[in-house]
């Protein structure tokens, strides 16, 4: 069996070194975009409005794990209800029978149309800013009165389109991953706290 080299040491540390720089621009250079996207989350959910959440490849894996966070619960410490999320990624008759009909690009926007209502929310995901169907939602989104949120990297058009866009300040595909399931996990740390802090038992913490 042929194993892994040792050489392959610097190539780990180095990678490993360069997500948590990412990381630490994205402390340094996104702070109010989170802050502004988690109080329109709020605003959605306090007016009883729902999210829907689309991307592709990874950031279709996201959607669907920033959706399981919402319905569910992201600290076990809080004892609550779910809140409404939908991750657009998720129906594979729908999706099919939307790129068979009308193109892979209105795959997700034909589900804000239809789903969708003014005073929803529709958070895009795109590493590169330009994927043609998140663009597409997005669009449709705002043209439906729906608000959008954009996690994407630090170049595309998806983040003009946006009413608020969290750019993580990078070009390489995987840091830009590793960071928006970071920034994912906060956004529902934060959102889950306004809404269930005070139930919160006295001798649980926060973390």
């Amino acid at each position: 069996m042929t194993k892994v080299s040792r050489k392959y040491q610097d190539r780990v540390r180095k990678r490993l070194l360069e997500s948590a720089d990412v990381k630490k621009k994205v402390a340094q250079d996104c702070l109010e975009s989170i802050l502004a996207a988690t109080q329109l989350i709020v605003d959605t959910f306090e007016s009883g409005g729902k999210v829907m959440i689309c991307g592709n490849g990874g950031s279709a894996a996201d959607s669907q794990h920033m959706a399981g966070e919402l319905i569910c619960v992201l600290n076990k410490a809080f004892d609550r209800p779910g809140l409404p999320a939908i991750a657009l990624t998720t129906d594979t008759s729908i999706l099919t029978a939307s790129a068979n009909d009308m193109g892979f690009e209105n795959v997700y926007k034909r589900q804000v149309l239809t789903l969708g209502r003014p005073g929803d929310l529709l958070i895009a995901i795109s590493t590169s800013g330009n994927s043609p169907n998140i663009l597409a939602a997005a669009q449709a989104a705002r043209e439906a009165l729906i608000h959008t949120i954009a996690l994407t990297g630090k170049e595309g058009k998806l983040q003009k389109i946006a009413d608020i866009a969290v750019c993580v300040p990078s070009n390489m595909t995987q840091c830009i991953q590793e960071s928006h399931i970071a920034i994912e996990h906060i956004i529902c740390e934060l959102v889950e706290h306004h809404f269930f802090g005070s139930k919160i038992g006295k001798n649980k913490a926060w973390l």
